[in-house]
């Protein structure tokens, strides 16, 4: 029997650009299945988040200009469980719009926070590292991160630093947060066994995190005044309109988890990815071959003297021919071929490009 003061939001509104160009701004990659698999990133996080929590329970934050293809994805959704923001202004805003909806609903919420776009593995400890959290937090003012046990120094994540050793099924105090440390010092943080990655999943009860909201980013929440009246009314789509025009861009991390004193983190051992760009999404990829490459296995491909590449193509039946590519990203969709090398600074500055107006369509 699920408990029906546990509530979870999926935040479904990010815009994907690290993935172009498979992943669009009319379609991020939440709403993709990259491994074809038969079910989006977003479908993925609801099923898995049902096992935990009640299904009238779920909400899904996301943008406007998304609503159909989350009612497309989770056609059972009810519609006052979908929250549309106007404008993408990262995680505090967001959580605070799902916050304040779930406690007009019922104060006594305890509620698990997840990004849309993770791979979880190892399910069984999955539902018990939350179950454990959220009754954890159910009697504290404890705000939790679900921190990885790491398996590598991997430079792609953000590190927690725990504060001492913790006990079994309990969180322990935070230290410190570091945001994708070079690999250097992601080797020193396994060494020491003080760090975990950090997953991006939070467990709080939703008074805890309003209050923290409306202590250490106040430029957010006082924004919000007079939302008692408003939320899950008509007068809702206007009223949101308007303060998120002015709303700042802010993720929770920087606006509260790194401020307050409430701040614990879960050690968990679940499998997990956050599959954030290109770079991480080569060891998603379900196959790999003997030379180190990454591919999609509808793929048909011809690759000689080519070691450690990322080959992708959206197009069943079109060969990809490669030879001598070592360390590369080889994309290939219905309009873009994107060839480039497998160095994060070089790919950042090559999409940069893509804010020009002449390549706007392909955005």
């Amino acid at each position: 029997m699920l408990n029906n003061h546990y509530y979870c939001i999926i935040m479904a509104g990010g815009v994907g650009s690290r993935f172009w160009p498979v992943s669009r701004a009319d379609l991020p990659k939440q709403f993709l299945d990259f491994n074809i698999q038969g079910r989006s990133f977003l479908r993925r996080t609801y099923d898995r988040m049902k096992a935990v929590i009640p299904e009238e329970n779920i909400i899904v934050v996301s943008l406007e200009r998304y609503r159909e293809h989350v009612r497309a994805q989770l056609p059972e959704l009810p519609e006052e469980n979908l929250l549309l923001e106007p404008y993408n202004r990262n995680t505090a805003p967001c959580i605070t719009f799902a916050t304040y909806d779930i406690l007009r609903r019922d104060p006594d919420a305890v509620t698990v926070v997840t990004p849309s776009d993770h791979s979880i593995g190892r399910h069984v400890d999955f539902n018990r590292t939350i179950q454990d959290a959220l009754a954890y937090a159910a009697g504290s003012d404890a705000l939790i991160t679900l921190g990885v046990v790491p398996t590598r120094p991997d430079a792609n994540f953000g590190y927690i630093q725990m504060a001492g050793h913790p006990e079994p099924g309990k969180p322990v105090k935070v230290k410190t947060f570091t945001e994708k440390p070079d690999p250097d010092l992601a080797r020193v943080f396994i060494e020491t066994r003080e760090f975990l990655w950090n997953s991006g999943i939070f467990v709080w009860r939703a008074d805890a995190i309003a209050a923290a909201l409306e202590r250490y980013a106040p430029e957010i929440t006082r924004l919000w005044s007079g939302w008692q009246e408003v939320l899950g009314t008509d007068a809702q789509k206007a009223f949101l309109e308007r303060i998120y025009t002015d709303m700042p861009r802010n993720s929770v991390d920087y606006a509260v988890m790194e401020k307050t004193d409430k701040a614990w983190v879960y050690p968990a051992t679940f499998r997990w990815a956050d599959i954030g760009n290109w770079e991480t999404f080569y060891d998603y990829l379900a196959y790999h071959d003997e030379q180190g490459n990454a591919l999609n296995r509808t793929t048909r491909r011809l690759l000689l003297e080519c070691n450690d590449d990322i080959v992708y193509s959206t197009r069943e039946g079109k060969l990809l021919a490669l030879r001598g590519l070592d360390d590369f990203i080889v994309i290939d969709t219905d309009d873009v071929l994107m060839i480039c090398p497998r160095d994060e600074e070089k790919l950042k500055d090559f999409l940069s490009q893509l804010a020009m107006p002449e390549y706007e369509e392909y955005r």
